[in-house]
């Protein structure tokens, strides 16, 4: 009955997770929640997540990794990066790919990916090169260099820790490096040599015709008799016949605090609007409101104010959220003036928007606001490079620190849980961050959803669900070569990543192979690596891995584009890791 149950939950939790009804941190504690109350699981078990090993590690690396980033060591080769770059394409190509792909195999891939943006955008803007020539190897390169070391993704933390757990040798830092520099290598090969010529060259679409469609700001007064007078923002004809955004309304001298499609327009209220040069003159024309000004929104304002392109990174607050549910306007002292999810420009109906996690969104704020929405993680800058000037003080102590944890695990002195905890603990014993920005440098939303996730091997193994499904793969495939095998696992893993989490997949699969070693009685440690490699090396969907959603936007890509590039590098790594990782781990 038990086994029912954990199959029947986990058949809900794959609903969720394909149809995205909530958040994926959400959905993971659900399904924790569902086990709990079906009585697969104790309390004690469901929630043993929270103090997993892995959950802990990783808790501690994103303090450690976030004091490196802020300590702005990454920022001061930007410009030595952007020189080269400017050069040839190849240049620029080679380049930001190499830096994603060195990076991320120690910082989260996600922050690296969000200072590589906008300089690449830089890039492409003054020598003529598109967009979305760079981002997505930008993005693939990432992928790889996490595979790297163990540190290199949540994922290679969550299989070591689960292994470890089960009674198995956690890996090393390095213990997978080669084979995984291996694959670095192949994908590279394909990034430089056959990528550039898949990708697409949109140079007419660039993230600058963002500003285009709305690129004046007007003052105006309601007079007396403009038919708008008493009428909610939704239903005005400012809105639906001259389509202009409200920036800020001001009555009887003072300004409104929040502003949405329900505020009512009263007679002698100042708005100041954005709208199109086309508008503008059909406004003027009408006679309908009294015009006090007009200016370009490049140019700025008087009030400090001026217009920004940026972007809704991984993890932001913004996401899943509307700018209604938000209140940012009052929040945050800033107006959206357009919105582009995808390949798709939004202009109406902003404040009813659900954000998304790599929408473009431009703002219109002083720059005291934007740099306070780029500090609190809800906005990525992409109009112009956000550096962070380095800071020695804590430079230095932030890099000997994450060296320091490096190579403690890797010289096997202690477990990377017990380096990680000392290297965050030293982070901000010494001032390298203050604690309310440690505790703001860990992404919870990652961390719920891996105390959730890994309540679903917990149930697989409690119910032998794992046993199971293991004997049903030897009894098909166990007459085969184990290669045969490892490669099977290796592509249903990464077919499952891309309608799943990383994490998740890594969750179900973990117990399963573990089981499917000790059938076939050989090594675990190939079918692991597989998990792991699988899981981060998705290229097929721009939804298969949050770097990749990422780039979708600021790049003006199309699903189709992911699929074209993407797959045929998939099957590449596919069929290369299934001889590459026994070579190095042989069974």
């Amino acid at each position: 009955m038990d086994l029912l149950l954990t199959v029947g939950i986990i058949i809900i939790g794959i609903f969720l997770f394909v149809k995205d009804y909530f958040t994926i941190d959400t959905t993971s504690i659900l399904i924790m929640a569902l086990f709990i109350v079906a009585g697969v699981l104790s309390p004690e078990e469901g929630f043993s997540g929270f103090n997993h090993p892995a959950t802990i590690t990783l808790g501690c690396m994103f303090v450690v990794s976030a004091a490196v980033f802020k300590s702005g060591l990454i920022d001061g080769l930007s410009k030595h990066l952007i020189r080269i770059a400017k050069i040839h394409y190849v240049a620029a190509l080679i380049v930001f790919s190499c830096i994603s792909a060195v990076f991320s195999a120690f910082i989260n891939d996600s922050a690296v990916v969000a200072i590589l943006i906008p300089m690449a955008l830089s890039v492409a803007r003054e020598s003529n090169i598109a967009p979305s020539k760079l981002l997505i190897p930008i993005s693939f390169a990432a992928l790889f260099g996490g595979t790297c070391t163990l540190i290199g993704t949540s994922t290679n933390i969550l299989v070591s820790s689960i292994a470890e757990k089960s009674g198995y040798d956690a890996f090393g830092m390095f213990e997978f490096s080669m084979p995984a520099l291996t694959l670095l290598g192949i994908g590279m090969l394909y990034l430089f040599v056959v990528a550039p010529i898949l990708l697409p060259n949109r140079k007419d679409k660039s993230d600058d015709q963002l500003i285009q469609s709305d690129n004046y700001l007007t003052e105006l007064i309601i007079p007396e008799d403009c038919e708008d007078v008493k009428k909610p923002i939704g239903k005005a004809s400012l809105i639906k016949k001259y389509t202009v955004k409200v920036m800020s309304i001001h009555r009887n001298g003072q300004a409104l605090q929040e502003i949405n499609r329900d505020t009512v327009l009263l007679e002698g209220d100042v708005i100041k609007v954005a709208i199109s040069p086309k508008k503008l003159i059909e406004l003027k024309q009408s006679s309908s409101y009294q015009i006090i000004e007009s200016k370009e929104l490049a140019q700025g304002e008087e009030d400090g104010k001026i217009v920004f392109e940026t972007m809704v990174p991984v993890g932001s607050v913004l996401a899943k959220s509307s700018l209604k549910d938000t209140k940012f306007q009052n929040n945050y002292n800033a107006a959206v003036i357009a919105i582009r999810q995808r390949n798709e420009l939004i202009e109406e109906d902003l404040s009813e928007v659900k954000i998304k996690e790599g929408d473009l969104l431009l703002i219109y704020a002083a720059k005291e606001e934007m740099n306070q929405l780029i500090e609190q993680n809800v906005l990525i800058l992409l109009s112009e490079h956000h550096k962070n000037k380095i800071n020695y003080k804590k430079a230095i102590p932030a890099l000997l620190i994450a060296i320091g944890v490096v190579l403690t695990a890797a010289l096997d002195i202690t477990s990377i849980l017990i380096s990680g905890m000392v290297g965050a603990l030293l982070i901000v014993t010494t001032s390298t961050l203050s604690p309310k920005q440690a505790y703001e440098a860990i992404e919870w939303k990652v961390i719920f959803m891996m105390a959730g996730v890994l309540s679903m091997g917990t149930a697989l193994e409690k119910t032998g669900g794992a046993d199971i499904i293991s004997n049903f793969v030897f009894n098909t495939f166990g007459n085969f070569d184990p290669r045969y095998t490892l490669s099977m696992i290796f592509l249903v893993t990464f077919l499952s990543t891309n309608v799943l989490s990383s994490k998740a997949t890594a969750a179900l699969m973990v117990p399963i192979v573990i089981s499917l070693s000790d059938t076939m009685q050989i090594s675990e440690k190939p079918f692991l690596i597989a998990v792991m490699f699988a899981c981060s090396l998705t290229f097929m969907t721009p939804v298969s891995y949050p770097v990749n959603t990422m780039v979708y936007a600021p790049g003006n890509y199309k699903f189709n584009d992911f699929l074209k590039v993407g797959t045929p590098l998939n099957i590449i790594i596919w069929i290369a890791a299934s001889f590459v990782i026994p070579w190095f781990f042989p069974f």
